[in-house]
């Protein structure tokens, strides 16, 4: 326990979870920010529907964000996956089409857990995801993920979810099988990855690997 404090979500048991929506900026965003989480949730609540959004997932990277989600969603019965086309980087300077977006989007699905980028991130794309995903689902569950990232804007979240090691192999195995343009970028490795995964285990007082979220 941190500090003497620690509450347990009920993410599974008498009422598992019926229905999630992952949103994220760009083709690799969910996975990296919550690609663990949602494994462990589809072993944990069998049954559950998962909507997944990528507002940026156009060309190459598109095919490897599907590729990617269909692979994290293999499990999954009840799924949809969406790629938009929105410019990368322009996210706030073409804010009104990606707020319609978020409009059309409250009229398809009242999910049960959300998970989106964090409010404090400096990318100005994942900052306005979250801003929206707040202006549109004013009455749900929230979990805001991290991306480790050149901005070194890391904080100290206060939800973490505990992954097994399978878990954490499988989500590190897709990420590094899915997103081949990324891997020749010197941040984008196996060891980041697990090693971002191993601090947060360290820092919900359970040892081994967790992913950790802002609640």
């Amino acid at each position: 326990e941190i500090g003497g404090w620690m509450h347990t979500l009920p993410f599974s048991g008498s009422t598992p979870l019926k229905s999630i929506l992952c949103l994220g900026a760009h083709s690799d965003d969910i996975e990296i920010g919550c690609g663990g989480t949602i494994l462990h949730l589809i072993k944990s609540n069998p049954g559950v529907s998962i909507y997944w959004a990528v507002l940026a997932g156009s060309g190459k990277r598109g095919e490897e964000a599907h590729a990617s989600a269909g692979m994290f969603l293999n499990d999954v019965k009840s799924k949809t996956v969406v790629l938009k086309d929105f410019r990368d980087g322009f996210f706030p300077y073409n804010g009104a089409a990606v707020k319609e977006y978020f409009e059309s989007l409250k009229k398809e699905i009242s999910p049960d857990l959300i998970f989106t980028h964090t409010r404090n991130d400096l990318h100005q794309d994942h900052h306005q995801v979250c801003e929206l995903t707040w202006n549109t689902f004013r009455d749900h569950l929230i979990l805001e993920y991290e991306i480790p990232k050149y901005d070194g804007d890391l904080g100290s979240p206060n939800c973490f979810v505990p992954l097994e090691p399978s878990i954490v192999d499988r989500k590190i195995e897709i990420l590094m099988t899915a997103f081949a343009t990324q891997r020749g970028k010197h941040w984008f490795t196996d060891e980041l990855f697990r090693s971002i995964l191993r601090i947060r285990g360290m820092e919900c007082a359970r040892g081994g690997y967790a992913e950790a979220f802002y609640l």
